[in-house]
């Protein structure tokens, strides 16, 4: 008895012991030449923290090793020899992962024998050193705190100075009152296809995309003037990075929310060998809580999702790094009313119309990319990645029949015979293999030359009821192939520390129909002083329209129908841009941004009453006779105040004046679809650390509040007295000659979030609350018929409240 409670009192002191250790982590990584990717060899990196002190040098590899570093915040310093030191702010330590760093340092163009540099001027600006304006860097952090988010890095840059999203539920990314369809997604810096779930054919329209913020490294959003690497865009640029997995040891996250239920693991293949996995896998649950009465969501909604990262260095043939990201989604809605989920095909027009929407689709990219060195100042980066979308829509339709007596009373309804409106089959693929050449002639000369060929593949198929002959009837069906090749040559010359210009060309070459383009950009970047900076550039711009633009099936007066677009143009654009940044402390900056694009070679039908341009182009199909005769102009002014986030808050406010106008063959000047006028985005977040018994807990609270001018609309016809005067039998419902003139409401909403942790010796415990549109607020959108409604007039509204629960655990 005596040896049981000895042995008792053993164990719970020990045990006691052990948790009442500070519990700790590790912070680990890897240091490089930012130009030539070489590692830095003994490189000084440190942690001076108030009550820890630490410190490594990086050995042959570039490679450094910080352990026992206590949970929490820290700040870690790094300095080299001729090289700009710098400092990672607010590092988050928790005990159920280690902290792994991928650090470039950027060699001085001055020759000291020391340069010291505070590291706080290079947060928020892009990893790519070829850009310097109108750009964005996007830590996992950033896409945790900034509310709203879903988990989704689509949303996150909708809280930037000139971006926004429809409110209607959709994460599309609409960039200074440009198309979305026109952004370019890329992912570990290679171009795939879009990555949204429930997608369209322009790409302009899903729920949320197959990506996933926890397996995110820093990553870039352009938003205008490109580098001249970039080729193919006039709107945006999403260079998505995915992050290494652990090297060292077997990591996993589960999670179980509203959203989705998921499951990621990392590790190395074998000790000793610094190749690694990272695998996730996500499947929604929406559904499930609708039918537990949680949320009330319309319909069927379900997606799942999957990606991956390999990583495998070898001794003399450099690093291959292979990455896969993959989708399916469906959605299932029936009887559904004019204010329910957008479907493609016409406009929502009357309220006495009700449809069943069946929805499938899927996306899949693989891509291997291959870094290898050939000699200290020079790479060779080699790609290519296969992508791949699919879409089937069917959408149906049932008008109710009303009677009324000649003193318009209701008598009695009916409901129509169901008829499919829309019948969509759509597949489309493409290969790419590209090739970069990166020489690092000097600390102030670094040239980029790299070439890219894309074999695109396209089989598609579209019915839509026509309510001028009263059937459906077939708007494309063709199955083509079409080639393209892109090249571009950069330079960056550092003039001194202050001082940088980057210049190159870009030229883009579509084989199918012989167009090409050859697109000078420039920029330059003028630190006048430790706080204050200016910057400037100009690009050339171009890009295909989607390609069932160029397969339209015209119907002609013989009753034939041809392929009338089939030669049709680039889009092109001109970008112009002219910025100022002012530094008030390491943690406080506010910067101003004007830009005017001149767009040019836009398509439009080929009719001079026709308001119609396919920048305004959405899910509402127009199967027109195009020329290459619009013109556009987007113009305007952003301005941001931003506090970094350290000792346990941060705020930004940022504001955008702007106007979006395009010239059809009408001769009219109109407002573009996306001309919301103003933009403002109100962030803010506060962390308290340390709480609870242990002091291994944390509570975070974030916020947002967001203010946009009105969305521009069609009009419902109307008379000289302003009253409803459309053409039900007729099936003529819309005033185009007044498209988009007028906004409706102001749109406004506000979420609020909490995300509180703690920690155990081998885990970290997560429970977040996101609550989306708090207020509940309802702007209308759009306009449609609706008999019973004061005026007769039904509107679409923003989305409603959503609250987004999630519990995860890092072990």
């Amino acid at each position: 008895m005596k040896k049981i409670t000895l042995a008792t009192l053993i164990f719970v002191l020990i045990s006691t012991l052990a948790f009442s250790q500070k519990l700790t982590q590790t912070i680990r990584g890897t240091v490089k030449d930012n130009d030539s990717k070489q590692p830095l060899i003994g490189a000084t990196v440190v942690i001076k923290d108030k009550d820890f002190f630490t410190g490594a040098t990086t050995d042959l590899d570039g490679v450094f090793r910080l352990e026992n570093v206590p949970i929490g915040r820290t700040s870690v310093q790094f300095s080299y020899m001729g090289y700009e030191a710098f400092t990672i702010p607010n590092i988050e330590v928790n005990s159920g992962k280690e902290v792994v760093l991928d650090v470039s340092m950027q060699e001085s163009a001055v020759k000291l024998n020391e340069v010291v540099v505070t590291s706080d001027l290079r947060k928020g600006e892009a990893q790519n050193d070829m850009a310097q304006l109108s750009s964005h860097s996007i830590t996992l952090e950033e896409t945790k705190r900034f509310t709203g988010g879903m988990d989704d890095p689509a949303r996150v840059v909708a809280s930037f100075a000139g971006v926004a999203s429809t409110p209607d539920g959709s994460s599309d990314i609409i960039v200074r009152g440009n198309s979305p369809k026109y952004l370019q997604w890329r992912l570990d810096g290679a171009e795939i296809s879009s990555p949204y779930h429930m997608d369209d054919q322009n790409s302009s329209f899903g729920a949320l995309t197959a990506l996933n913020n926890n397996l995110l490294a820093t990553s870039d959003f352009y938003t205008g003037a490109y580098s001249s690497e970039y080729g193919d865009v006039i709107s945006g640029v999403y260079d998505v990075k995915l992050r290494n997995g652990n090297n060292e040891k077997f990591e996993a996250t589960t999670g179980l929310g509203m959203m989705g239920t998921e499951l990621t693991v990392e590790g190395p293949f074998k000790k000793g060998y610094s190749g690694s996995y990272l695998f996730n896998y996500r499947y929604s649950t929406i559904t499930l809580i609708k039918k537990l009465g949680i949320v009330d969501v319309p319909g069927g909604v379900n997606y799942q999702d999957a990606t991956f990262k390999v990583i495998l260095p070898t001794r003399k043939a450099g690093v291959f790094s292979f990455y896969g990201l993959g989708g399916l989604s469906g959605v299932t809605m029936e009887n559904m009313g004019p204010s329910g989920l957008s479907t493609p095909g016409l406009a929502t027009s009357s309220a006495l119309i009700s449809k069943d929407y069946y929805k499938s689709n899927y996306l899949a990219n693989l891509g291997m990319n291959h870094v290898f060195m050939l000699n200290s100042k020079s790479y060779l980066k080699t790609s290519v990645n296969y992508s791949a979308t699919g879409a089937d829509d069917d959408i149906y339709e049932r008008d109710s029949l009303l009677t009324y007596t000649n003193e318009v009373e209701y008598i009695s309804d009916s409901i129509s015979e169901r008829m499919h409106m829309v019948k969509s089959r759509i597949v489309n693929s493409a290969i790419r293999g590209s090739i970069t050449y990166s020489n690092k002639i000097n600390s102030k000369n670094k040239i980029q030359i790299g070439a890219k060929y894309t074999l695109s593949s396209f089989n598609n198929y579209q019915d839509m009821y026509s309510r001028d002959a009263g059937v459906i009837i077939n708007l494309n069906d063709f199955k083509t192939d079409l080639g393209a090749l892109n090249n571009f040559i950069s330079w960056k010359h550092s003039f001194n520390d202050q001082l940088n210009m980057v210049t190159g060309l870009h030229n883009m070459n579509v084989l199918s129909n012989h167009k090409s383009t050859l697109e000078p950009r420039f920029s330059i970047s003028w630190n006048l002083d430790e706080s204050n900076s200016l910057h400037a550039g100009y690009g050339m711009h171009s890009t295909m329209e989607k390609i069932h633009n160029y397969y339209t099936r015209i119907l002609q007066d013989d009753g034939s129908y041809t392929e009338l677009n089939r030669n049709l143009g680039l889009l092109k654009a001109h970008h112009f841009v002219l910025g100022y940044e002012k530094r008030f402390s390491k943690n406080l900056v506010a910067k101003i941004e004007g830009y005017y694009h001149y767009l040019y070679d836009l398509p439009v039908e080929n009719n001079p009453a026709s308001y119609y341009c396919t920048i305004n182009e959405g899910i509402d199909y127009n199967y027109v006779e195009l020329v290459n005769k619009g013109v556009g102009k987007n113009y305007g002014v952003e301005i941001s105040v931003e506090r970094y986030f350290d000792k346990g808050y941060y705020f930004l406010v940022n504001g955008s004046l702007f106007d979006s106008k395009y010239k059809s063959l009408e001769g009219v000047w109109r407002n573009t679809r996306y001309n919301n006028n103003y933009i403002v985005n109100i962030l803010g977040g506060k962390e308290f650390k340390n709480i609870g018994r242990k002091h291994n807990q944390t509570l975070a609270v974030n916020t947002k509040i967001f203010f946009e001018g009105g969305e521009r609309y069609i009009p419902l016809l109307r008379d000289a007295q302003g009253n409803v005067a459309v053409d039900t039998e007729h099936g003529n419902y819309f005033d185009y000659s007044n498209a988009y003139n007028n906004q409706l409401d102001n749109l406004f909403y506000m979420n609020l979030s909490a995300s509180y942790k703690f920690n155990r010796p081998k885990a970290t415990h997560e429970i977040f609350l996101d609550l989306m549109n708090l207020t509940n607020s309802r702007g209308k959108m759009a306009e449609y018929f609706d008999a019973s409604k004061p005026g007769k007039v039904g509107y679409i509204t923003q989305f409603s409240f959503f609250p987004n629960l999630m519990y995860r655990i890092y072990f």
